[in-house]
């Protein structure tokens, strides 16, 4: 079993929550980890291979993102077991046990992460009303039919740029994980001139070094297809996307997928982290040692949550998007300043930031709680 309590510290977490209930297959965890700036907001994410250590670390990338961000939240993070792919009624009856069983857990907001949608946050909210992320019908901002997350990938990796020898123009791309996240910074980042050579999912790689056709690969995944369902390029297993030649590089997948043992592999100039952690803290400071820029998870990542807080206080779409770019650019341009300036990894440099903004609030809480 996960040891929870080794991983805690000053910060949290606050509540670790098991789920279980066999009779529907029920499997689940909920750790709240900072509540001193506000409820907590975190993705519900289901795999078949979900722990409570993952959980808390994702958690706690929440407590920092959200800060980073200036929203009034604090950090959590909810995980399902469970294949995603499992047929719908069963799927959903999984999330609606899950959302009854935390009914009660106030200091939640549910959102949508990996394994989930849109769809499945409707389902929550017909359950707890303490959900973001829905789909317009019922009066949310769907940030994963938008790209919200994707956008604000797309407007770091412009500020990134500033601190690199190379223009987005022509820049060769290659994307980690083809999903809500890959396919919207994909689509962004071709639209203003780069070239993605390569992209990856479950299946494999598929690669073509005069560039694949971004609108095609989301056709694909419309249509419940592969990437390496694309006719024009070199199909690869899923781990040679690390071995791809380009100038930037974007895990928008699953945690730890770039650690000491291969971030030797990566042929970038530029990493910037779409997924929560995907990368552990040596190798980061490998790929410093070697001169290539990397911009952390919870700062680059932050437009989904930022869109999501923002639905939570009746914002509108545009309003949204706005404050995506707004916020993204500006700290981007903060870290990476204080990290060229103090010559520390950006993460360190973040973290510092986010740090400074949660022990701020957490000074103004009774007795010191999270």
């Amino acid at each position: 079993m996960d040891n929870i309590f080794s991983l805690g510290d000053e910060l949290g977490p606050l509540k670790v929550i098991h789920v279980h209930q066999p009779s529907i297959g029920l499997k689940g965890v909920l750790v709240v980890d900072n509540v001193a700036k506000g409820a907590s907001i975190g993705g519900v994410r289901m795999a078949p291979d979900v722990t409570v250590e993952e959980c808390a670390r994702l958690a706690r990338a929440m407590t920092f993102k959200n800060a980073a961000a200036g929203l009034p939240h604090g950090g959590g993070k909810a995980v399902l077991v469970g294949d995603p792919k499992m047929p719908k009624p069963q799927k959903e009856i999984l999330i609606r046990g899950f959302a009854c069983a935390l009914s009660e857990v106030e200091q939640y907001i549910f959102a949508p992460d990996m394994g989930t949608n849109e769809e499945c946050m409707a389902w929550i909210k017909d359950e707890v009303d303490r959900v973001v992320a829905l789909p317009k019908e019922v009066g949310g901002i769907p940030l994963d039919e938008i790209g919200a997350t994707g956008w604000g990938l797309s407007h770091v990796v412009d500020e990134a740029l500033k601190f690199c020898a190379f223009t987005i123009r022509d820049a060769r791309i290659a994307v980690q994980g083809f999903g809500a996240v890959g396919k919207h910074v994909s689509r962004f980042l071709t639209q203003q001139g780069a070239i993605v050579v390569a992209v990856s999912d479950s299946q494999g790689t598929i690669y073509n070094a005069n560039g694949l056709d971004v609108e095609a690969l989301i056709a694909l995944k419309q249509q419940v297809k592969s990437v390496t369902d694309y006719p024009d390029g070199e199909k690869c297993n899923g781990d040679a996307i690390i071995d791809i030649e380009c100038d930037i590089w974007i895990p928008a997948a699953r945690p730890d997928v770039i650690n000491e043992d291969n971030v030797h592999r990566l042929k970038t100039k530029l990493v910037v982290e779409g997924a929560n952690i995907p990368i552990t803290h040596g190798a980061e400071k490998i790929l410093q040692e070697k001169g290539i820029l990397c911009v952390p998870d919870f700062i680059a990542n932050a437009g989904g949550v930022i869109c999501a807080a923002m639905e939570y206080q009746g914002a509108n779409q545009s309003a949204a998007m706005a404050a995506i770019e707004e916020k993204l650019r500006y700290n981007t341009m903060e870290v990476l300043n204080i990290a060229k300036r103090d010559q520390i990894l950006p993460r360190e440099a973040a973290m510092a930031m986010a740090r400074k903004r949660i022990d701020r609030a957490m000074s103004f809480r009774r007795w010191n709680l999270f």
